[in-house]
Order: C-alpha cells, then structure tokens, then sequence
C-alpha cells in the first residue's frame, strides 16, 4: 500500500493563481465590479455581496462559488482598491492573517507583507504624494519571537494556563533549576516582615528535608488548631507566615509545595502560586468621567466603567480579606481608586480628595486633580480630550498613593485608555505588576478611523488615544478582557485587540505588529452584577416593594418633564426595555426607530428607554446632543407618543435593579441593541433579574447569550429584522405563556454559571500572584520591550498631545 504524500497547504497567492486560471471570465468580472467602485475600502458585506450579484447575473457557474476562491473571500476582511489594483486582507482564523494584491488589467497577482499591504493602503490618502520609504514602523514581534506562544486560536485568552506549562516544564528540569522558587519565597515579605521561608531554609533539599518534618509535625494536631499554637515551631524549621491559620490549611499548602518539588503538575503550581500573599495593596486607575458612587450615572463620560469598578472593588476586598485570614496573617488590604477631582462636581461627590466605597471597610476613592502651568481644571472634560494632562496627573498621583499607602502597590490596574496609560506609567516608575483592562478600545467602535484618523482628529484625538493604547498594551504584565470577541473577534469579525495587530496612521506611523492575541499575557476573566442589588424578580422576600410607587409614576405618570416624556396608554402591554447612555454607538435611537416601524410589535408591546437627557440645554456632550435631537424628531415623526416613555438616566441602582424586576413583571423583555459592545454588563444586569434579553451580536453579549437558548442575538445593522425577532417573541408568548419563563430560567442558568463577582475575584487575584511571581523569576518583565516603549512614548506620544487643546477653564 502506498504511503500517502504530505501535501503543503497552497499560499493565498497560489489559490487567487488557481481560481484565475479555472475561472478567468468570472474572476475578472467580479474583479472589476471592485474596480468600478473606484478608490477605497469595500468592506466584507460589499465583497460577499458583488460576488453573489456575480453568480445571480449568469456571470459565474455555481463551481466558482463553491471553489477555494470562495472561502478565501468569506475570510477577507477588508479590500482596498486603488484602480487597477484590488488588495485584500484574508484572516483564515482568529489572530493569523495574509495579504495578496491582484493587477486586474494584468491578471498577476502578488503575495504581500503586512509593510507593504499597509503602505499600498495609505495611498487612500496620501494619493503617492508622500514617497517616504523611511516611515515609522513599529513592529513589537522581534521582542517576542524566542517566548513560546500558543498557536491554536482556540488557545487565545488562556495565557496563564499556558504560561504554567511552558515555564513549569522548563523551570522543574532538574533540582538546580528550582532555585528561582525558594529564592522567590525567601524574599517574600510585606512592610520588612517575613513570609513564607526564613534563613533556616538556604537551599532545596534543606527544604524538602523541612517540609517532610512539617509534615509529620502538623498530622498530629488537630485539623482546626489555630497557627498561633504552633507557630514557634515552625519557624524552628524555617517556616514563617502565610502558610495557613489552622493546621490543616498550613499542611495543605505544604503538600501542594510537596507536589511541585516531586512531580511538577501545571495546575498544581497555579493553586500553590495563587494562595502565597503577595497582592495586600492594589490601585485601580479611572481618571475620566465623574467617578462617584451616587447621582453620577448618565452624565458624560460616566457610565458601566464606573459600575464595574465599584462592583469589582467589593468583590475584591472580600477575597483579599479571606484570602489573607486563611493564609493567617493579620494584615488589613487596601484598595485605591485613583480618578480625577473635579472642583464644580454637578452636585456629586467628585471634589471630594478621599471617600470611602460603601459597602467595603478598605477601599477609598482617591481623587487628583488635571492640572497644567496655568493651575487646576475646574470642569470636566471630554474622554477624548484628557491627554495633555496624563504625565502630570501620574506624577500627582504617585505622590498621593504614596502617602495614602506609605509604600507602594503590589497590583496597579488601569482601566479605558487613559487609565491604562497612567497605568503603565505608574507601574513602571514603581516596580509593580500591572494588569490592564480595556472595556473599550475605541478604533473597533469607529470604522476606517485608523486610516482617515486626519478626519477624526478634532473631535476625538484618536493619534494620541491609539498610541496610548499600544504602550498600555505592550507594557502591561497581563490583560484581563471580559469576553474572547474582545480579544480575537469571531470566524468573521475582528476583536479589538487583534484590530491594533496591524494598522497605519499615514503620516505619523505604521504599525506591523501591534499586539498579538496569541501573547500569554491575554486572560478572559468575565465579570458579574451586584447580586445585592440585581436577584431574580421570582424572590418575592427581597423584592423592594416600597419602590413601585415611584417606579410606577417613572413609567406612566402624564406629566411630562425633564425626567421622563412620552406617555403609555396601554398598561397592560408587556415592555421592551432598553438602558444605555444617549451616544451613536449605543444606537438607543436606532432601537426606537426599528420598534416605531414595525406595526406588530408596536401593537404588542409598549417601548421604554432610560437614556440621557432629554433637553438639549442640559448636556455638554456633542454626540449626546445629536442623539436628543434625533430621538424628539423621531417620537414626532412616528407618533410614538401613548407607546413610548423617554427616561432620563437614572442613578438610583437600587431602584434600576427593582426596575429592571418590574419589567419583568409585566412580561417584558430587555433589549441592548448597541453596534458594538465590549462586554455587556446591563445584559448580565437584566439576566441577572431574569428578563428575557435581545442583545447585540457584535461584541461581548453574544458569548454572554447563547442565541435562541437563555436569551437572542441581534443584529442593530439589520433593524428590520430587530423587530421581527421580537415582535416573534411576543406573539409566542402570548401563545404560549411558559415560553417566557423558559427564557428567563434558561438566563438565570447562564449567569450563575459564569458570570458573578465571586468567580471574577478570585480569578484575579489568582492572576496577580501568577504573573507577579514569573515575572520575579524570568525574563517576563520584557525590559527590551519597555525599554522600546519609552522611546515611542518621548518621541511620539509626548510629541501628538500638545496638538490637543487644552481647557481655558483653570483655577489658580
């Protein structure tokens, strides 16, 4: 029997080659419609459409479309046309991507680097006026290219399971190569205390020898016999704090050390690594917005950031207090939140330099304010408008932090661009381990705004945000993301961190590699909602009965004014419910509209949105603005009023939370019909509550949602069909009215399963000590890296700030 050949998979070039040759006329047709189209960037839906019109106008046989041509332009996702030639970007898979040009008048077709795909790129703009071949590359691969990485895209977001792998196989290799560990717990200390190991233990067999006589030691204690009995004598045999506050926890640990020494197990290090205290001082970065814990949600800039971190800092403070009791210290934790002071606060809490976060014992809001030469910022400003003021900020902030602490941080968590910035600045000034969440990385939410950033530029300053954004990325230790689509998109959609993989900003820089979703680094660690506040709406006893009044008068009180307009004449009909700041991107217009064209579901159902403000007057936010004007337009255009209720944003979470239970009770359902959506939490909000919930399919909420099952993807781009779906809904309810409960029971599964703050919190400081500890041992502190960092930071960043405007708005 012949042995069967190895066969090499065909380049990208070759299978274009081979479609030209078995498909010339059809090719060169659907070629040139790209062409027709003259100079720009067709997007996927564009290609897969002209191709369909291709085969439906006789122009093509059925072969072509079943052909590997076919599949390589289901994987393109983008083609840049500069007449005659058409280049297309192909992405088989999550994070691996090819480039090939094709000549359509000559039929020959090239391979391309991601250098020249992007150079052929910026010809969109520069039109060949700039021949520069000395341009900006920045190409971070060559400082990464001897650290192993997964290869599977499957693989992407499990960094740290990865991590323990490779360097346990490459660390536990002999005896002489476990020295890195104990000389890790020898110097572990908090405030010049010891922990874990004293000077009684040197080396590794005199640990091995001291772990065998703990051993034998702590099994004739009672399991519970608190560390305070026999502390004395393990410090005999070189054992300090931190094991554990009763025998048995102290001998568990020991075993899992045991283990590690014996037969090194990836998993095992990870439980071992994740219980040594190491993360007693954390600081979490947010400077834009108004950061406060009442009467802040709605206003500009200040929205699910500031929830998740209000939630993730009590989550946190839970774990680190248990965490630091069953190791049996007597330590007390301290979390910071660093943002920014706002002087004229609107009546918040934001000109307030220290408060502490309800509901925690340790945990303290830290404001500092912006500042420059002429004195200190009074107003807020715009998100997009923050970065002339970052480095002073850092510094400001390190000096607060400092004495807030007396030391510094073990963990510094930078959250949004800004926050991930000053962040890595921190971090780097002070030694610590950085961890860097994004929530949104604004060059997804903004199409083409990489290449065209010139036209954005006044508005949104996105050169100096993206720049920020690639140093944070770079610089951090590791990255937290809620979702894989944050990090590697889906087969046909790009995440947001794969989309800095390659990209170009003509005339400043071109970025060859960017970032690489494969990087170990990358974790996906899904947060929750406050279960204080968000419960089923079936747990009668901890409903908050004494709200239904004002949330009754919220929905259908006639009077209209500054909270609410629009009225619901119908109280009997279920509601579709939506709430969401009023900006493009969360598309809350673009709900009512698709509700206000479709007959059948207007008569089912009644339409409430909590968004915003409902006065122009009010708001200082030029997206915001539009939005208003475009929501009063539509409620005239459409005679919405008797089946819409416009609600200003509300603050009150404990209300939003009964809120979202009083929809319920109406058998109503939630809607998130965003076009793009890091994560989601006001979807986890309402699961949580059990409302059925119809979310968007591009972003978080469609690996939150499993579609048709414990809730439904959809699509804000398809409008049309956004109302079908949910009119179907309804009228299957109305048939059949368990179908409801199905959907809601179905939800209330999913997030118990995945997405609470306990399973969030633990994941964390899991990482914290994982990373934390290889970065003590290896070469994982990437210095080249950093050291290349700061170079494009002064030459680059410092360079595009100072076209920002700054504020005239300053107090002396």
């Amino acid at each position: 029997m012949a042995t069967p050949k190895l066969m090499r998979s065909p380049s990208l070039r070759e299978r274009v080659e081979d479609t030209l040759s078995a498909h010339r006329n059809e090719l060169v047709s659907l070629l040139s419609r790209f062409v027709a189209q003259g100079k720009g960037i067709l997007q996927p839906h564009q290609l897969i459409d002209e191709f369909e019109n291709v085969v439906d106008d006789g122009e093509a046989d059925q072969t072509l479309k079943d052909g590997p041509f076919d599949e390589v332009l289901k994987s393109t996702q983008e083609a840049i046309v500069l007449p005659p030639f058409v280049a297309i970007a192909v992405r088989p898979r999550p994070g691996v991507w090819e480039y090939v040009r094709v000549n359509v008048y000559e039929l020959s077709v090239e391979q391309l680097t991601v250098s020249e795909y992007l150079q052929f790129k910026e010809e969109l703009v520069t039109e060949g006026k700039y021949n520069d071949h000395f341009v900006l590359e920045l190409d971070f691969e060559p400082f990464n290219a001897t650290f192993p990485r997964p290869t599977r895209s499957s693989s992407i977001g499990n960094g740290v399971q990865f991590l323990n792998r490779h360097l346990s196989s490459s660390m536990f290799r002999n005896r002489d190569s476990l020295e890195p560990l104990l000389d890790f717990l020898r110097a572990h200390r908090h405030k010049g205390h010891m922990m874990m190991l004293n000077d009684r233990i040197y080396s590794i067999p005199r640990l091995q020898s001291s772990l065998v006589k703990a051993e034998n030691f702590l099994n004739k204690l009672p399991p519970e016999t608190p560390y305070s009995e026999f502390e004395h004598d393990l410090q005999g045999l070189g054992f300090e704090r931190g094991w554990g506050d009763t025998a048995d926890r102290a001998l568990e640990m020991m075993h899992l050390l045991m283990d590690i020494l014996q037969a090194p197990d990836p998993s095992t290090l990870e439980t071992f690594l994740g219980r040594i205290p190491m993360v007693f001082n954390v600081v979490i970065l947010s400077p834009h917005g108004y950061f406060g814990q009442a009467n802040v949600l709605g206003l500009p800039d200040t929205g699910g950031q500031i929830v998740y971190i209000l939630d993730q800092v009590r989550a946190l403070e839970n774990e680190m207090l248990l965490r630091i009791q069953q190791r049996g210290l007597s330590v007390t934790p301290r979390i910071l939140i660093v943002t920014r002071l706002i002087p004229d606060a609107k009546g918040t809490s934001c000109n307030q330099r220290l408060e502490r976060v309800s509901g925690t014992s340790h945990t303290h809001i830290l404001r500092v304010p912006f500042r420059n030469e002429k004195g200190i910022l009074r107003k807020w400003i715009s998100r997009f408008d923050v970065w002339p003021y970052l480095e002073t900020f850092t510094e400001d902030a390190a000096s607060e932090i400092g004495a807030e602490l007396q030391g510094v941080p073990d963990l510094i968590i930078g959250n949004y661009s800004d926050g991930n910035l000053v962040a890595s600045l921190l971090a780097h000034k002070m030694g610590v381990t950085q961890c860097t969440i994004a929530h949104a990385l604004e060059k997804t939410k903004y199409p083409d705004s990489d290449i065209y950033w010139k036209k954005f530029e006044d508005k949104y300053h996105f050169s100096c945000q993206f720049t920020a954004d690639l140093i944070a990325m770079n610089n951090s230790d590791f990255i937290i993301t809620s979702t894989y689509q944050e990090i590697a998109g889906t087969k046909n959609t790009v995440g947001q961190y794969e989309s800095h993989t390659a990209f170009t900003l003509p005339g400043l820089y071109r970025v060859v590699h960017g970032i690489d979703v494969f990087d170990t680094k990358f974790n996906i660690v899904s947060p929750g909602a406050d279960m204080c506040i968000y419960f089923p709406y079936s747990e009668k006893e901890k409903r908050l009965t004494a709200l239904h009044g004002s949330i009754e008068k919220l929905l259908y009180d006639p009077e209209q004014n500054e909270e609410h307009i629009g009225t619901l004449s119908d109280k009997s009909k279920p509601i579709v419910f939506s709430m969401a700041r009023l900006d493009h991107v969360k598309n809350i217009t673009g709900l009512v509209e698709c509700y206000a064209k479709n007959s059948k579901l207007r008569e089912l159902v009644n339409l409430v949105v909590v968004a915003g403000y409902n006065d122009v007057k009010k708001s200082n936010d030029r997206e915001e603005i539009a939005e208003i004007e475009k929501m009063h337009d539509l409620m005239k255009k459409y005679k919405l009023d008797g089946q819409l209720r416009w609600i200003s944003a509300q603050t009150n979470r404990a209300r939003n939370g009964e809120l979202y239970r009083y929809i319920a009770d109406t058998g109503g359902a939630f809607v998130q019909p965003a076009f793009y959506e890091a994560f989601g939490l006001t979807v986890v909000e309402a699961m949580t509550c059990g409302l059925p919930t119809f979310a968007t399919c591009h972003g978080g909420p469609a690996e939150i949602i499993e579609n048709g099952v414990s809730g439904f993807h959809i699509d804000p781009y398809h409008p049309d069909k956004v109302a079908s779906v949910l009119a179907e809904f309804f009228q299957q309810c109305k048939d059949d009215p368990k179908y409801w409960k199905k959907i809601s029971d179905a939800g209330l599964k999913r997030i118990y399963e995945r997405y609470t703050w306990k399973i969030y919190s633990e994941r964390l400081m899991t990482l914290a000590g994982v990373y934390g500890f290889w970065k003590y041992v290896s070469k994982l502190e990437r210095r080249e890296t950093r050291r290349y960092l700061e170079m494009f930071y002064i030459l680059k960043y410092r360079d595009l700030v100072k076209s920002v405007p700054l504020s005239a708005d300053v107090e002396q």
